[in-house]
């Protein structure tokens, strides 16, 4: 899952890429209104964090124009702004979730899974599907009730094909959701991990759509 982080702090923003890529997701950070626009214009991301006292507006401005153009990315915002008056603003401008700094990064991970499991329609984030048993927020897979280890872009990839509830998705989809902006992709990353995920959970569990890319192959019980 790949996540879009709008803050302006360095120390901040580069603590939470680590932080939520040592917890399996996929982080890139930007530190401008302008450059959150293009990022979201340019990659496919399914959550956004998003400061508000951003050097040029405030980051409910850019909330503003996604939800004015009929966009249901989910958005927590994270701010120091902690009166009972900006959490109200921000929920009434369209915020998803709102999180008041310093914060627990456990919490935000967890926040960011709710907010994308209800997101896609989800109660639980277990996943069942055939024999397979998947929680997209830990990464953990089981296979007739066995664990089975899958790497940490496995896991992102599976997560990946699982939320796009039986859509297709195109190889530069998949690798705009399991690499960030600053980290180099080989030609063939997606079908190796692909080939690996067949390999340990069975090769329906993904299906090749000739010409268009891959989508979950299993079906959802």
């Amino acid at each position: 899952m790949r996540i879009l982080v709008v803050e302006d702090d360095d120390l901040i923003a580069r603590g939470l890429m680590a932080g939520l890529r040592a917890h399996g997701l996929t982080a890139d950070t930007v530190g401008t209104l302008a450059q959150a626009e293009l990022a979201l214009a340019h990659s496919g991301c399914e959550a956004m964090v998003l400061d508000r006292g951003l050097p040029d507006g405030d980051g409910l401005a850019l909330l503003a124009r996604l939800r004015e153009r009929g966009d249901a990315l989910p958005v927590l915002l994270l701010t120091a702004r902690d009166a009972v008056e900006d959490r109200i603003d921000g929920l009434q401008s369209g915020a998803d979730d709102y999180l008041v700094k310093p914060f627990d990064l456990g919490e935000l991970v967890a926040r960011l899974h709710a907010l994308i499991r209800r997101a896609g329609g989800r109660s639980s984030n277990l996943v069942e599907a055939g024999n397979l048993q998947f929680d997209p927020s830990s990464g953990e897979a089981w296979l007739d009730g066995a664990p089975v280890e899958l790497s940490r872009r496995e896991a992102a990839l599976l997560a990946s094909l699982v939320q796009a509830e039986g859509r297709c998705l195109s190889t530069e989809q998949i690798k705009d959701r399991l690499y960030g902006f600053d980290q180099e992709v080989a030609s063939n990353a997606v079908s190796v991990h692909v080939h690996n995920l067949r390999r340990k959970l069975g090769s329906d569990v993904v299906q090749t759509v000739r010409g268009l890319g891959y989508r979950f192959g299993l079906v959802r019980t």
